[in-house]
This record gives structure tokens, C-alpha cells and sequence, in this order.
């Protein structure tokens, strides 16, 4: 195989007047910005950075991403996509760490860029936005030449994400061209009829996630379709563009689809041209999922996946669809529920189960996985590695730290992540299952739990609640409502309101009172130990 960006050359052969990108009311065709990526792809090579030279890309979802994204890989190099959220000190790792010898960001970020280059190998500094010192605009850095696409093996690296993690510093994930090649082709796979010439994908999700990478942007563009980004989110700019411009598909996560149902006017949202919602990053509450779908008519489809699995692994397709479930595994890919000791969980008959009725310890266990798309590594980490990978029946295990659980008809169901089990009294607590039962609350806009220090227990529930307008509810009345419907050791004993909860481009709160202060780091290794 050669270098994935062929793909988009080959949709360029054919149909070079389609449109590829749609911003602000301009169509971009894939003939003009094809063009472009062989502008950056040149321009790089004329400074000296090619082939496994790293380059930074650090901006909101906007046109010029997709040109440094495809030109760095159209050059042989490696994308590093960094959050534009991030400040110096963040960035500051991810640059000195891979070694990227060139960045893009938005002029806006230049100062973070200038205030960490000297401790960094960054050579180039390009700024995509208003002019600003010690950078090169990004319409002046493109070459009037165009360079050829250069060829990649299979197993040269061509995305290093960081991982967030949980403890230490970020790890950066080397993704091969096969990885991403394979993981986008199974993403088209998924949707009904694949992803042709007529369709509109929004680009919601942040494209340095592998998320929007994989699923919208590379999905969309190795199939011919026209991609629509949006830089920040915002439901009332999203529903307008999907109406005006009849896009027909959409993934986000569950904060998105949330916020959507919970405008004042959305009863009114015409998403109507919509085929297919596509939701992941964290597990969406069923509340969510069924209103959404009551309002739009759109089927909602849940998946699963990671940064080191390129990233989806599961999918619930349109035609085989368990709400609750994660999906089942996507071709090529294959999934364990393991034990510590590495030994297979039996599938119960049929998920979901009722979590209240069930002993969950006895049904799960450590969601492993194999397949093309799972990651090369963590780059220069051996010792992380070792870790994460376990060698059984030929095949190369990546332990994603997840606890679930799977039935009989091929179902996956994720519990939690193991280090957001809350352990109170000594029982087992799964935050999602109590999310859930808050997301029925016709008072409750948004909710998160985390397990807090509790002198008895050693933990104890904390609910955080973000109310509905106007709404009249106190914290008794929220622990009275989870003590009806869930066993007394799973109900809150706090309740703090909030105005809303701080989360992450993917979705997921962020916020140092939402993550279990007892890091169960010595039990996920020993799961992990061969």
C-alpha cells in the first residue's frame, strides 16, 4: 500500500470539480485543494522536513487543517495534532517530546508556540489567521510548486496523537498509514450504503481528536463526499448548517447531542436531510439517545473505540442496533473480555442486563483488542509497551483499561472504565449507571458522579447536577429519587448544583472533583501483566 493521502488523489482524478470542503459559505473543490496540499507539501520539503519529520498542528476545525494535515502526509511526514486549547506548558511536551520541526497555529496561539520553541527542535512556525510576528502566513508559506505524493510502507507512522492520561505525561500514539487506513475504510463500512458523492458530512468533532480524524474527516474524504467544519461548538450554528446546507451525516458525543434536545427552540430544528447520527468518545445516556430520536427521526448509533485503536472498534449499525450496547466488533477486528489472569469471560445470553439485578464482577472483565488498526506504540516508551500488549494465540492484545461485558448474539456492553470504579463499603460502583438514572430526571439538564474520600467507606458518591431552567429541585429531593431506584449504596450522599460541567473537546468532564481520588493504578497493571 502506499501513502493514504492516494486515496483523496484518487477521488481528484475523477471527480476534480466535486466539492470537498464547505466553509462559511465557500465550496472548496477536491481539484483546489488537492493543489494546495501539494503547495504544503512543498514547501516543507524546500525547508528540509520530509520523510518521519514531525509536524505540529495545532488548530480549530478550519480549512487550512485538512491542507497541513494532507501535506505533511503527501511529504512522508507525521502529523502531531495538538489541542488549540492548550496552552505552552501543554504543548511545550508534545512538541519537545516528538520532536516536530515544524507547527501550524492559529496566530492567535503563536505566542504559545514562541514561548516553548527554544526547548524544542521547531525549525518553522506557520500562522493561519491574522499576521503576527515570527511566523509565516499560511497563504505565504505554500510553494507555487506542487510536490509529488512520496511513498509510505504500511508500518511508517503517519498521525501521533497524544493521549490525555492520568497519570504522568501525555504519550504520544504512533499510527501507521495501514493503521488509519484500515480504521477509515471500516468507518465507511458503517454507514448504510457507504459514504458517496452526495453526501455532507459535519465536521463537529475536533479534527486533532483521532475521533474527527478517522470517522468524519478521513471517512468523508476517501469517499468523495464534501466535509462542512465547524471551529468551536455551538447547537444553534450546528442545527442551522445541517438544515441550510442539508447535511446527511453527523457524529459527535453525547455533550453535543445533549445540548442539541436541551435548546429552547428544539422542537423547531429541522434535521430532516440527516441518515445518520453516529455518537462515541463516552457512553451517551439512554434519555439522550431517545429523545434525540424522537425529535429528528434520525437514528442514533453508539460506538466504541480509542485513540490507540485508530479509533472505533464497535458499532451499532442502523439494521443491528441494541441501544445500551456499544455495538459489535467491526470487520477485522477482534475483542476479548479477560480476566487478570487473561482468561476469557463467558457471554451472558443477552444484553443489556439490569445492573441493579446483576453481579457485574462475575459477567466482566478487561475489553482487550486485536486488529490493523490497533497502534504501532507508544512512541519512545518500551516500558509503557510492555504494558499495554499482551502476545496470546498469535495475536497482538492492546488492554484498553475498559470493564464490560458481552452476550451471545455478539453485543458489547461497556461497564465503566476501570479506574472510575468507585469502591464504597466494598461495593462495586459504576458512575455511568447512576448518571443514567439522573438523565431521567425531568428536572436534570446534565449530571456527572465521581467517587470522593469518605473516612467509613473510603469512598462515597458525589453527584454534580447542572439544572433545567427554571427548574425546582433540591439535593434531598435528588438523593430521595436515586434511593427509590437504585440500592442504598449507590445513591449520592452529596449533591452540589452547578451551572455547568466543565468538559474536553471529546465530551468528557474534565475536572479534578470528577476523577476517583483512589487511581487504581496497581489493579490495571496487574490486569494488564502477562
Amino acid at each position: 500500500m502506499t501513502n493514504i493521502v492516494s486515496h483523496v488523489g484518487a477521488i481528484v482524478e475523477n471527480s476534480p470539480e466535486q466539492t470537498a470542503i464547505g466553509y462559511e459559505g465557500r465550496e472548496i473543490s477536491y481539484g483546489e485543494f488537492w493543489a494546495q496540499t501539494g503547495q504544503f507539501a512543498a514547501a516543507l520539503e524546500e525547508r528540509g522536513i520530509g520523510a518521519d519529520d514531525r509536524v505540529g498542528v495545532y488548530l480549530p476545525n478550519l480549512p487550512q487543517f485538512l491542507v497541513a494535515f494532507h501535506g505533511t502526509l503527501r511529504a512522508g511526514g507525521v502529523v502531531v495534532p495538538m489541542n488549540p486549547q492548550y496552552k505552552a506548558r501543554e504543548i511545550g511536551h508534545l512538541l519537545s517530546d516528538s520532536g516536530a520541526k515544524a507547527v501550524v497555529a492559529l496566530s492567535d496561539l503563536i505566542p504559545f508556540v514562541e514561548e516553548v520553541k527554544d526547548e524544542t527542535d521547531v525549525q518553522e512556525v506557520v500562522s493561519v489567521g491574522e499576521e503576527t510576528e515570527n511566523a509565516t502566513p499560511f497563504g505565504e508559506f505554500l510553494s507555487p510548486n506542487q510536490l509529488d505524493v512520496v511513498d509510505r510502507a504500511d508500518d511508517d507512522d503517519a498521525v501521533q496523537p497524544y493521549t490525555s492520561g492520568t497519570t504522568g505525561q501525555p504519550k504520544g500514539v504512533q499510527l501507521t498509514h495501514h493503521n488509519l487506513a484500515s480504521n477509515t475504510e471500516m468507518a465507511i463500512a458503517t454507514v448504510p450504503g457507504g459514504i458517496g458523492a452526495d453526501d455532507k458530512q459535519l465536521g463537529v468533532l475536533p479534527l486533532f481528536h483521532i475521533y474527527g480524524m478517522t470517522v468524519t474527516m478521513n471517512a468523508t474524504l476517501f469517499d468523495g463526499g464534501a466535509f462542512y467544519p465547524l471551529p468551536s461548538w455551538d447547537a444553534q450554528q450546528a442545527t442551522s448548517l445541517i438544515r441550510e446546507e442539508e447535511i446527511t451525516l453527523m457524529h459527535g458525543v453525547p455533550a453535543m447531542y445533549n445540548d442539541i434536545i436541551n435548546q429552547p427552540d428544539a422542537e423547531e430544528f429541522d434535521l430532516s436531510s440527516l441518515r445518520l447520527a453516529g455518537v462515541g468518545g463516552a457512553g451517551i445516556p439512554i434519555e439522550v439517545l431517545r429523545k434525540f430520536e424522537e425529535l429528528y427521526d434520525v437514528t442514533m448509533c453508539e460506538g466504541y473505540g480509542l485513540t490507540e485503536t485508530s479509533p472505533v472498534t464497535h458499532f451499532n449499525r442502523p439494521d443491528d442496533r441494541r441501544v445500551g450496547s456499544i455495538g459489535k466488533t467491526l470487520p477485522g477486528v477482534d475483542c476479548r473480555v479477560v480476566t487478570e489472569d487473561f482468561s476469557d469471560v463467558s457471554p451472558i445470553e443477552r444484553g443489556p442486563v439490569d445492573e441493579d439485578e446483576t453481579e457485574l464482577d462475575e459477567i466482566s472483565g478487561e475489553l482487550v483488542i486485536a486488529g490493523p488498526n490497533v497502534m504501532k506504540g507508544y512512541y519512545g516508551l518500551p516500558e509503557a509497551n510492555e504494558e499495554v500488549f499482551t502476545d496470546d494465540g498469535g495475536k497482538r492484545w492492546f488492554h484498553t483499561g475498559d470493564v464490560g461485558y458481552h452476550d451471545e448474539d455478539g453485543f458489547y456492553y461497556v461497564v465503566d472504565r476501570e479506574k472510575h470504579v468507585i469502591v464504597t463499603a466494598g461495593y462495586n460502583v459504576y458512575p455511568r449507571e447512576v448518571e443514567e438514572l439522573l438523565f431521567e430526571h425531568e428536572a436534570i439538564a446534565d449530571a456527572a458522579v465521581a467517587g470522593i474520600p469518605d473516612e467509613r467507606r473510603g469512598e462515597t458518591i458525589k453527584a454534580f447536577i447542572v439544572p433545567k431552567p427554571d427548574a425546582d429541585v433540591s439535593a434531598e429531593e435528588i438523593k430521595e429519587y436515586c434511593l427509590s431506584n437504585l440500592a442504598e449504596y449507590k445513591h449520592p450522599r452529596e449533591v452540589e448544583f452547578v451551572e455547568e460541567l466543565p468538559r474536553t473537546t471529546t465530551g468528557k468532564v474534565h475536572c479534578p472533583l470528577l476523577t476517583s481520588l483512589r487511581v487504581r493504578v496497581e489493579r490495571c497493571l496487574r490486569r494488564r501483566r502477562r
